[in-house]
């Protein structure tokens, strides 16, 4: 089997399981509860959050854990929104983020609440001087993703911090999903941060949100003590040690990863490039563990399918996503046929030169089996 949709998740990696496991069978106690049994669970809780935070370069009380990017998106422009309204009701993102964040934004627009999409250049990169013109004193929040999750363009986040610096009532919320792990991040640029673990090799169901110490949020979980409290629900000790084992594995590897990814993607390109209906949709500032492209008179979903006949799995675009069109392409090419016959390739570091050669082998017989029907 050859996988290529690493952005829509990972295989749990085979230490991470080992942890997830040792944990529950050895720590059964609630970390909240004063018995020894609690106490011990507590101690490996904080071991874990400070592990956590070491490796990300961030405070222990930073850390809030959720289940996910979706879980933790929603959390900061909802908390957000609750909390600031008195300050304004306009909030700033762009049509290249997740669902979890469109989706959000349209419900606290139905709210009451103004939502601005700052314009994408040719390049997938937000138009700063569209960003300028966008933001106002009554501006909340910014919502920008590090890394896409369909095109896997990566913005500028210390250029527009710059111009949120000028706006001290707005924050500046990150996803980053598809960057942690892959790229270095300067958690200073950033006042909120999410992620998933199962994007890192990581379990389902567990993830983060960075919050830094001195903002204050409505809560979108309410209930008794945990970790934090801006999240209540019993700590889940097995899931964040295996978040903490996950981030263990990948954050010291980032440089070493990232060559190789960049090789993987170079020799895949090149054999794309060779067809004529097929259009790069990824860009020179997308990182190389996504390729984008289009193939533009083949249906997506017909040759994912007759890929999947061979054992090799990619994707069309977000997993999370309800729409035959990819607006993060079609907000890049303004093209209906392009934008509703994307695909996506996503790599990890554990795939190789051997499958990406496999695969350009395949595509080619599927390829020319498809345009002469």
């Amino acid at each position: 089997m050859i996988y290529f949709d690493n952005s829509a998740t990972t295989f749990v990696d085979k230490e991470v399981l080992e942890t997830f496991n040792k944990v529950c069978t050895e720590y059964p106690g609630n970390a909240n509860s004063i018995h020894s049994l609690g106490v011990k669970s507590k101690e490996l809780e904080d071991y874990a959050t400070d592990k956590i935070a070491k490796l990300l370069k961030v405070k222990p009380s930073e850390i809030i854990y959720t289940s996910g990017a979706t879980e933790s998106n929603n959390t900061v422009l909802k908390g957000i929104a609750s909390k600031y309204k008195n300050r304004g009701n306009h909030i700033i993102t762009t049509h290249l983020e997740h669902s979890s964040t469109i989706e959000t934004a349209k419900y606290l627009e139905s709210k009451g609440f103004i939502i601005d999409y700052v314009k994408i250049k040719e390049d997938g990169l937000i138009d700063l001087d569209n960003l300028k013109e966008l933001i106002t004193d009554k501006t909340i929040l910014v919502a920008i993703s590090y890394v896409d999750s369909e095109l896997g363009i990566k913005q500028n986040i210390k250029e527009i911090r710059k111009i949120i610096n000028n706006y001290p009532k707005c924050y500046l919320h990150v996803d980053a999903t598809q960057a942690l792990g892959k790229i270095e991040i300067d958690f200073n640029d950033i006042d909120f941060l999410s992620m998933s673990a199962h994007k890192i090799f990581g379990m389902k169901g567990i993830g983060l949100l960075i919050k830094k110490e001195n903002i204050v949020i409505d809560n979108l979980i309410h209930g008794g003590k945990s970790t934090t409290i801006y999240r209540s629900g019993t700590p889940a000790l097995p899931l964040i040690c295996s978040l903490m084992k996950a981030l263990e594995l990948i954050i010291p590897n980032i440089e070493n990863n990232y060559n190789h990814v960049k090789e993987l993607n170079n020799k895949l390109i090149m054999a794309l490039k060779k067809y004529n209906n097929v259009h790069i949709n990824s860009t020179n500032n997308s990182i190389p563990y996504i390729i984008n492209f289009s193939i533009t008179n083949i249906k997506p979903e017909t040759f994912i399918h007759a890929m999947e006949e061979e054992n090799i799995f990619i994707s069309t675009k977000s997993a999370c996503s309800n729409s035959e069109l990819s607006s993060s392409v079609y907000s890049l090419y303004h093209d209906n046929n392009i934008a509703t016959h994307s695909i996506r390739i996503s790599f990890s570091y554990k795939n190789t030169i051997e499958e990406v050669e496999t695969f350009i082998k395949v595509f080619d017989k599927i390829y020319n089996k498809l345009s002469l029907k």
